[in-house]
């Protein structure tokens, strides 16, 4: 029992620094703190209630379970336990020893025998997977609600903007502004529930709009003022296409760089296929004339465009990030261990095996970063610790 509790205890521990890790990156998440801030409605108030109720268990579930193993890692540590420590240890760390809550019986609801209080405990393994589930529960809703705000409040602006190029078109020329208005009312009322309710929103509700500012562009615009503006919008288009094909030959180059250096699930993939064959449809249609068949494939190949750009641009700065927290680490290791060698430590019996892990950690192919940043900060930390201990 004692080396099952030890091991227990020693899992505890090692979960405990990723969980104070998680925490914290939960904890500064843009999206989580936008929620608070946000005067929430319907189904995302609801989901968020659920996960703040969540993050508060997740958060005293922490506090108990750091006086868990605050607790049973002075009853290891004694020099010379009895075996009554030993059952307390390993009760401790084994058994039903977090006490969740308690609560008072009426003395009209007691028997004669009856307890005055009721306890309810579990295990710390028990009290971990809890915690783990209301993780999960409070980064799914801020996760899926900080997806929403990213794709679609900049996709409702761009509407907005193609709104009002719309409106003035129109108004210069005379026309009917009636789906101009209607769109506008959509739009207005979508952006309010995306605000506060980014779950609950309707995508199809910003796709009408979508389709309304399309038609009330074709109905006011004259054959030749289309063939005038489609003209500068492909010519913006293959300007376009031209900045995909740098960015995709830069995200190649990056994910080659990354290739082998590191684990193949952390290098961003860049995307296959190429948009120009829809390009030169639309080219086709242009040369032929049918200038009317062209805004809504030409608006859809630049939305997808822009996308696309955006996914290699990020997926190209993720993978040369790689390289580049690598070298940062390598070089933080040698500005390490040129510390230590000041300090006449570079030999030191502890802090020796723990620099070549760290550079052996650094110097492999595939490189685990992860693994590697731990293994840095753990020679950083001893080393600054005997430093300090030499100091006095």
């Amino acid at each position: 029992m004692t080396r099952q509790a030890e091991a227990e205890l020693l899992r505890l521990e090692t979960a405990m620094s990723a969980i104070s890790a998680n925490l914290v990156e939960l904890d500064d998440n843009p999206a989580r703190k936008e929620l608070d801030r946000s005067a929430l409605t319907g189904r995302t108030a609801t989901l968020w209630a659920d996960a703040t109720e969540s993050l508060d268990e997740l958060w005293e579930g922490y506090r108990l379970l750091t006086e868990v193993i605050a607790r049973a890692a002075a009853m290891r540590d004694k020099r010379r336990p009895s075996d009554s420590d030993r059952t307390k240890f390993a009760h401790e760390v084994l058994g039903s020893s977090v006490t969740l809550s308690t609560k008072v019986v009426p003395l009209a609801q007691r028997g004669l025998l009856g307890p005055g209080q009721v306890h309810t405990t579990c295990t710390p393994a028990q009290l971990l997977s809890a915690m783990e589930a209301a993780f999960a529960t409070a980064v799914g809703v801020a996760t899926r609600a900080g997806e929403a705000w990213d794709r679609l409040l900049p996709a409702a602006a761009e509407a907005a903007s193609s709104l009002e190029t719309v409106r003035r078109l129109t108004r210069e020329s005379g026309g009917s502004t009636a789906a101009v208005d209607e769109a506008d009312r959509r739009l207005g009322r979508f952006t309010a529930v995306l605000a506060t309710d980014p779950l609950g929103v309707e995508e199809r509700d910003l796709a009408a709009v979508r389709t309304l500012i399309q038609r009330a562009d074709a109905e006011r615009t004259s054959v030749g003022e289309l063939r005038e503006a489609l003209t500068q919008r492909l010519a913006d288009a293959h300007k376009l296409a031209a900045e995909l094909d740098a960015a995709t030959e830069e995200a190649n180059a990056a994910a080659e760089k990354a290739a082998d250096r590191f684990p193949s699930h952390e290098i961003t993939p860049v995307p296959l296929g190429s948009l120009r064959p829809d390009l030169v449809a639309v080219d086709a249609l242009a040369a032929a004339g049918h200038w009317p068949l062209i805004s809504s494939r030409l608006a859809e190949w630049t939305r997808r465009a822009r996308e696309r750009l955006a996914v290699l641009r990020e997926g190209a700065a993720r993978n040369a990030g790689l390289l580049a927290t690598r070298n940062e680490l390598r070089g933080r290791l040698d500005a390490y261990q040129a510390k230590a060698s000041r300090h006449g430590l570079a030999e030191h019996i502890d802090l020796s095996p723990l620099a070549t892990a760290a550079r052996e950690a650094l110097y492999v192919a595939p490189c685990e970063l992860t693994a590697a940043r731990r293994a840095v900060n753990a020679y950083q930390d001893a080393l600054t610790a005997t430093i300090a201990r030499n100091s006095r």
